[in-house]
């Protein structure tokens, strides 16, 4: 019997780890201290242009200063612990940012509850649609 890799139960072969990416923004320094401020992270120093947010798995947002057009909005979703999740939305409520239960936007101050987790969408100061999520997708 031979073993197809491409069954729907075995997960893809890690050979590809998501290491940084860039995240446009008007203000590199308002926009890395809000998000760090949320998960409760902290703004590590400037590399060149980029303004580094360290999320602690390996993965580094690098806020970069876009000043020449407008931004396009990005989704970024973050599995972040259930224990850390309300704190995460206390801040929210602390500094007067809208949290949703759904992407769209318009379930607000509600949160899901998405594969047995809970869930919040919110808008940082560029208008990028963040995320953040207790359990994460049961992909198909």
């Amino acid at each position: 019997m031979t073993h197809n890799r491409q069954h729907h139960h075995e997960p893809p072969i890690a050979i590809a780890q998501l290491n940084h990416t860039a995240v446009y923004a008007t203000d590199r320094h308002l926009s890395a201290e809000f998000i760090a401020a949320i998960l409760g992270l902290e703004v590590a120093s400037p590399i060149g242009p980029f303004l580094p947010v360290d999320l602690g798995n390996g993965v580094t947002l690098d806020f970069y200063e876009k000043r020449d057009e407008p931004i396009q909005s990005q989704h970024y979703a973050f599995l972040v612990p259930d224990e850390q999740f309300d704190a995460m939305i206390g801040r929210l409520e602390a500094v007067g940012v809208t949290y949703y239960a759904d992407p769209n936007h318009t379930q607000p101050s509600e949160i899901n509850r998405l594969f047995g987790g809970r869930g919040a969408y919110f808008a940082d100061p560029d208008r990028h649609n963040m995320e953040i999520m207790t359990q994460p997708y049961v992909r198909p």
